[in-house]
């Protein structure tokens, strides 16, 4: 019978059920978990090991750490959660392990695995182009930016340590490891300036891993790929909290550059304008962002919680919808018929069979590009019926499975993404 009595579980109480985390193998070293047990789900590079499990329903990532550092990573990630920073769920700490002979095992730490997400490594699991890798790096900026925004010092920026998921044609990026991660009321330049640095060259050194592999077109220059990723934080950075100067009769710059911030996704909810020395100019500078604008929006109009290119796209599809088919009412009542009347039934019509290759509002994102892209071709305005019909048959069965990126990966996955030993360094 497998020793219980030692085991120290730290959760939330709500996240999982307990007795069900209590039943997994503790007393089996992680690396030799049954295949019963486990999820088969292609595993990112790692220091320790890592392995997905089944529970509940759901999928877990079960990591082999230090006790110390377990029960820190899982405050963090719980602190980071609260502060809505994008990153995965902490689950459960699980200390006082010991093996049926009475010796001890790692601690492990538990997250709750993010459904329809990729490490970096099955994103490369065919050979993607230029644009696809731009858009990941732009992924890796913009979540980099959200966290020093939040006080938060990564520490180990690398695509190693990060999920994406699709987001209406680009990715949306999370954070998997906070392990070396640092919480602050806000960070130096010094600081942001070293998690750039490391960022710069983890990625240089995990493209040309890629490259050896064959995984990324030949012409792409690993160095200047992740000086990209600079870039992009510098702009971002800059549009973000940078001030800006205006004559007093060039008000109407304030909401251009709210709306510039809106269209990044960030919504200013405080700003301070100040007078320069003179009198002649005046400074706008925001005071206080927060990511997800149009994400919020749909929120609170649908109770949609879906990405923020997803959620933009969704949000000029309810505009039109209301434009046409009911001007006379107010947005949330035009967004509750357009939830009943388009999104609900696409979601629904989609086959069972076909259910995990992508999310709903993805679906939906694609489907209205197909819509559009139908009606160019043919010079008509073809309606959504005949468009979802269309889509189900020659786009949606051809995409691979994203939800937890298939349970039962086809082989050429599993090479591209396996670990190359049990413990990575």
């Amino acid at each position: 019978m497998t020793p219980r009595s030692g085991l120290d579980i730290t959760t939330s109480g709500t996240a999982v059920d307990t007795a069900a985390l209590i039943a997994l193998p503790w007393d089996v070293p992680l690396a030799e978990w049954p295949e019963s047990a486990l999820a088969a789900l292609p595993r990112g590079l790692s220091r320790h090991v890592v392995r997905f499990a089944h529970l509940e329903g759901a999928v877990v990532a079960v990591k082999e750490t230090t006790e110390f550092s377990a029960r820190r990573e899982y405050q963090l990630l719980r602190r980071l959660e609260r502060l809505d920073v994008p990153c995965v769920e902490p689950v459960a700490v699980v200390a006082g392990r010991i093996d049926p002979d009475g010796e001890p095992l790692p601690t492990v730490l538990v997250t709750r695995h993010l459904r329809f997400s990729l490490p970096y490594r099955a994103v490369f699991s065919r050979r993607l182009h230029r644009d696809t890798l731009t858009r990941l790096i732009d992924a890796l900026a913009l979540l980099l930016v959200e966290l020093h925004l939040s006080g938060f010092y990564w520490g180990d920026v690398s695509l190693s340590n990060t999920l994406f998921r699709r987001d209406a044609g680009a990715f949306a990026a999370y954070l998997v490891d906070a392990e070396t991660g640092e919480l602050h009321p806000s960070l130096s330049r010094g600081q942001r300036e070293h998690d750039l640095e490391l960022a710069r060259v983890n990625v240089a050194g995990e493209l040309m891993d890629l490259m050896s592999g064959g995984l990324v077109e030949g012409d792409v220059d690993p160095v200047a790929t992740s000086q990209l990723i600079i870039d992009a934080y510098r702009r971002l950075w800059e549009e973000l909290t940078a001030d800006m100067s205006f004559r007093p009769g060039e008000r109407w710059r304030v909401e251009e550059r709210i709306r510039r911030l809106n269209s990044l996704g960030f919504d200013v909810e405080e700003y301070a304008i100040r007078t320069t020395r003179d009198g002649s100019e005046l400074v706008l500078q925001p005071k206080v962002v927060d990511p997800g604008h149009h994400q919020r929006r749909l929120l609170g109009l649908t109770g949609l919680d879906v990405q923020e290119n997803q959620a933009r796209r969704l949000l000029r599809d309810i505009d039109e919808y209301r434009a046409v088919n009911h001007p006379e009412m107010d947005e949330h009542e035009a967004a509750h018929r357009w939830l009943t009347e388009v999104f609900e039934p696409v979601a629904l019509s989609i086959p069972a069979n076909l259910s995990s290759k992508l999310e709903p509002a993805e679906v939906m994102h694609q489907l209205l590009e197909h819509r559009w892209y139908l009606s160019e071709n043919q010079s008509r305005s073809v309606p959504l019926d005949e468009a979802l019909e269309s889509y189900l048959q020659t786009v949606l069965p051809h995409r691979r499975d994203e939800d937890a990126v298939v349970l039962h990966p086809t082989t050429t996955m599993l090479k591209a993404v396996e670990l190359p030993s049990e413990n990575y360094d």
